[in-house]
């Protein structure tokens, strides 16, 4: 089964208070690429995260986006700058002296003063919440292979389709080229006789010519690799592993053959019919990558 490099998948779930959602995305790229979005005080969670995620994800520009919403009250501590307190409480009784205030100050009163507060909450418990988001992670990431195995299948019925048609075109090529030699062997006895007028032509030279031009134009090693190449495709589209890149060399390999029998060709037809596999080559080349 091939996947496709074009991805996306999200879970959402609320596990031991906290409310985790997890969104992962993928595009084309040769390699695996992966970037992660964590609130800053989980930056633990990014390399947790790549590490998790490269066991199921071969090649692809992948990015992850992590949002955690604490629903319970965490363990918190109110710290007093009292040196500033300080600072205020002097401030207040000099103005009351001196300008004969009174002195109204209360503990309410310097609820006012964010500054003098400062409130330290306590450090997450990093294995508790990787515990957490992994478990969301892996819904994400189920729903995302997913996705890509629905593409992979369009991919690969596209590019089987695609082999069919080649080899219906190596097939016509396969039977047109004996034909050529036989009418190139008929036109050079006419040209022969033609130029020679009533002398005998000699048949023995007229059999050296025809199979000298029958080896320059032969095809049939070509058209024979042609085949296994797409026998070796369609073993391809059974493998379980990301193939991408395999079938990225064995498309430049259709390539090579094509050229070849197109090198080869002295016949307008079968001209024609190399032409047409080059052009499904070229639109099989684009579908392979997308393939992980």
């Amino acid at each position: 089964m091939i996947r496709s490099m074009t991805g996306f998948g999200r879970a959402q779930e609320i596990i031991d208070g906290m409310s985790i959602s997890v969104e992962l995305k993928s595009v084309n790229h040769r390699y695996f690429e992966f970037s992660a979005r964590t609130p800053r005080t989980y930056g633990f969670l990014d390399e947790k995260l790549k590490h998790f995620f490269q066991d199921s994800i071969s090649r692809g520009k992948t990015e992850c986006y992590v949002s955690i919403e604490t629903l319970e009250l965490q363990d918190c501590t109110v710290e007093i700058n009292h040196s500033l307190a300080s600072g205020y409480m002097q401030a207040f009784t000099e103005l009351s002296e001196r300008y004969g205030l009174e002195n109204d100050m209360t503990v309410s009163s310097f609820a006012r003063y964010y500054d003098i507060f400062s409130i330290r909450k306590e450090e997450a418990d990093e294995e508790r919440v990787w515990n957490a988001v992994r478990q969301v992670a892996q819904k994400a990431l189920d729903s995302f292979l997913a996705m890509r195995e629905t593409e992979g299948e369009k991919l690969k019925a596209d590019i089987l389709s695609r082999c069919d048609l080649i080899l219906e075109h190596v097939a016509y090529i396969e039977a047109r080229s004996p034909q050529t030699v036989a009418e190139y062997n008929e036109k050079l006895l006419e040209r022969m006789k033609t130029v020679l007028e009533d002398v005998h032509v000699d048949e023995q030279r007229l059999l050296t010519e025809a199979a000298i031009y029958a080896d320059k134009i032969a095809v049939a090693e070509e058209t024979v690799r042609l085949r296994s190449h797409v026998d070796q495709m369609r073993a391809f589209m059974q493998s379980q592993q990301a193939i991408g890149r395999k079938m990225d060399f064995l498309v430049q390999e259709f390539n090579r053959e094509a050229n070849t029998i197109g090198s080869k060709a002295q016949d307008v037809s079968i001209a024609k019919h190399v032409i047409e596999i080059k052009a499904e080559i070229e639109k099989i080349r684009e579908q392979v990558q997308n393939v992980e």
